[in-house]
């Protein structure tokens, strides 16, 4: 049904070995234009700023998640060649709505990434035309997918769930280009012992509990020494601060605004023909204009991105808060844009009952199927064991060093530390 390339086409890939590509509308869309925007955005955003080899991009995690889903055995065997198809497709594509620097920008635009996704699949794009070229309907299935409405729910469950080829990519892939090694576990053997319960929910065999218990502590140790690590959340605190400011000032008449922050600064939703145009290229050159832009503010912000002068950070505290914002007032700095605070909270893994896809299954071998927690000691104890969190807040390292001139160490009973490398 579905039209082959004239010969396989492979992509060489440091996790995968290869990405194999057979299907012509798979080919298709990875020659697209929107697709290859994601060689345009990198994977981890502001954890590029503390591990300088991480430069790998969404369009790498795409294929990687692309071939994943085409390697689970047992459940593609159990598919239709639409619904194999369909799948593929949604893994190759579930990114394709990513702005620049990761989940950050989401924050800034005050839309998700999936609602780009969606849009850019259904709205009469390359993409679309590519979909409804190859099946009349295939764009709204791939869509649905990724918002969990398609007609059988094993296909968004391996996209999208507790135990899907989203994450497990980005844990291995993320480690990789990290150089950091807590992000490894054994694929292959949690691929060999996936399984399918009553015909409509993934489950693992009791035999790859062990496997699974490796991949929830990767994860669990990936969130705390990657992606909230604090200088990546010192970054994004300055990267806020400064398309805040743009929005604040809402004037588009100084010239080193270029175009593509218009709607930004005039609080405009962002059609596609806009945001096809929003990567780390294009907002990079931004940056370097807003670096001599009139307003002080803006110019100083676009310079600590450009040249990595991030802010420094602490542990929240409510003594120590008051300090700093004290010295930051007396400095004459504007605590709207000099002045932050972030709280991130992390349970390994938290079971919720309410939806098939939110959790871990176990097929045991009495052929009951229990929720991971119930099938792992380990397992059990993380999940009732202490929220573990970390809040710190984010201000300029300067008043550190005027601190110390003072006598302050610069680590005093608020714990004060500049964005570091590791």
């Amino acid at each position: 049904m579905y039209l082959k390339t004239e010969e396989e086409k492979v992509l060489r890939d440091p996790i995968h070995g290869y990405i194999h590509v057979s299907l012509q509308v798979v080919w298709d869309c990875i020659n697209s234009s929107w697709f290859q925007r994601l060689r345009r955005i990198r994977q981890l955003g502001g954890a590029g700023m503390v591990y300088h080899c991480a430069e790998h991009t969404r369009f790498a995690h795409s294929l990687g998640v692309y071939e994943m889903v085409s390697e689970i055995p047992d459940i593609v065997s159990a598919l239709s060649e639409d619904e194999k198809v369909t799948v593929m497709l949604a893994g190759l594509l579930h990114d394709i709505g990513h702005g620049p620097y990761s989940h950050a920008f989401e924050q800034i635009i005050l839309a998700s990434h999936e609602s780009y996704t969606c849009r850019i699949i259904e709205e009469d794009t390359e993409i679309t035309r590519i979909l409804e070229n190859a099946r009349t309907g295939l764009s709204k299935d791939v869509a649905d997918v990724i918002r969990h409405k398609s007609a059988n729910p094993l296909l968004h469950q391996m996209i999208s769930s507790q135990l899907d080829a989203d994450r497990m990519d980005y844990l291995l892939r993320d480690a990789y280009f990290t150089g950091t090694t807590y992000g490894q576990f054994d694929l292959e053997r949690i691929f060999r012992t996936v399984r399918i319960h009553d015909g409509t929910q993934l489950a693992v065999k009791e035999s790859g509990v062990y496997a699974v218990e490796n991949y929830i502590m990767s994860r669990y140790h990936m969130y705390w020494q990657i992606y909230y690590h604090p200088t990546a959340r010192s970054y994004e605190c300055v990267l806020h601060a400064l398309f805040r400011r743009i929005a604040d000032l809402r004037d588009t008449s100084d010239p080193s605004l270029v175009e593509l922050l218009y709607p930004i600064a005039r609080h405009e939703k962002i059609g596609l023909k806009e945001y096809f145009k929003l990567d780390e290229f294009s907002c990079g050159y931004a940056f370097e204009s807003l670096s001599r832009h009139t307003d002080p503010i803006v110019r100083d912000l676009a310079v600590r991105i450009r040249d990595r002068r991030l802010f420094a950070y602490a542990d929240s505290t409510p003594a120590g808060n008051r300090r700093i914002r004290t010295l930051l007032k007396k400095e004459g700095y504007d605590l709207n844009y000099y002045w932050g605070k972030d709280l991130v909270t992390q349970k390994p893994y938290v079971p919720y009952t309410g939806s098939a896809d939110s959790s871990v299954w176990v097929q045991m071998k009495d052929g009951t199927t229990r929720e991971l927690s119930a099938a792992s000691n380990i397992v059990y104890s993380l999940i009732h064991g202490p929220v573990q969190d970390d809040n710190k807040v984010f201000f300029p390292a300067e008043i550190l060093k005027k601190n110390k001139r003072k006598g302050c160490a610069g680590s005093c009973d608020h714990n004060c530390e500049p964005a570091k490398r590791q």
